[in-house]
């Protein structure tokens, strides 16, 4: 499975860069040209759509990992139910860590007429926001996944045994502070991206 996942679209890109090659349209595989000719519009909002998104994402994916071992372990020991809501809390922290950072990053978004719109500055302030809303959308999707990851853990350790849910707890809080990291490094990498403006 490995080799179609991986193989197939490397096949597909070097096969189609050498018929642009060979037909003597080879200018038309451009990165560079790509990059100049997309809207810093089109950067920014993919940025903060991605992040806000992963965060999402990943926020659910540690209730659903989360909640379902709460409800499999509530079958055998119904006092850990309510106990273990904190780690759910801890999941759903992750998503608004990204919406926070999407709240900011839309901050930065100004109305610019599109022949002032093409500029180094607003440029860097597109990627900017693209690659930032990339950085805290996995943070924050890898986050969720090892909160929930934990979450389950402790609720079924704590099923089995009540001395052990404030041990893992304090893992559990661990693993929520690398959304917090992404949230940091996040603001970080446009804190010098001024808003778009016209040239």
């Amino acid at each position: 499975m490995g080799y179609y996942i991986y193989g197939l679209p490397t096949f597909l890109i070097i096969v189609i860069a050498l018929y642009l090659l060979f037909t003597g349209s080879g200018e038309a595989f451009n990165v560079g040209r790509f990059l100049e000719e997309t809207s810093p519009y089109a950067w920014a909002g993919t940025g903060i759509g991605l992040c806000i998104g992963l965060s999402v994402l990943g926020a659910g994916w540690g209730i659903l990992v989360t909640g379902s071992s709460i409800l499999g372990g509530g079958v055998r020991s119904p006092r850990i139910t309510t106990k273990n809501l904190i780690s759910i809390i801890f999941c759903e922290v992750v998503a608004i860590y990204g919406v926070i950072i999407g709240i900011v990053y839309s901050a930065k978004l100004q109305s610019v007429p599109e022949n002032l719109l093409y500029t180094p500055q607003n440029y860097f302030t597109g990627y900017a926001l693209f690659w930032g809303g990339i950085t805290v959308g996995f943070c924050n999707l890898l986050c969720g996944v090892a909160v929930g990851i934990t979450g389950s853990t402790a609720a079924l350790a704590d099923a089995a045994d009540p001395n052990l849910f404030v041990k893992i707890l304090v893992v559990e809080v661990f693993g929520s502070i690398m959304g917090l990291f992404g949230l940091i490094v996040g603001l970080l990498m446009v804190s010098s991206a001024a808003d778009f403006s016209a040239a």
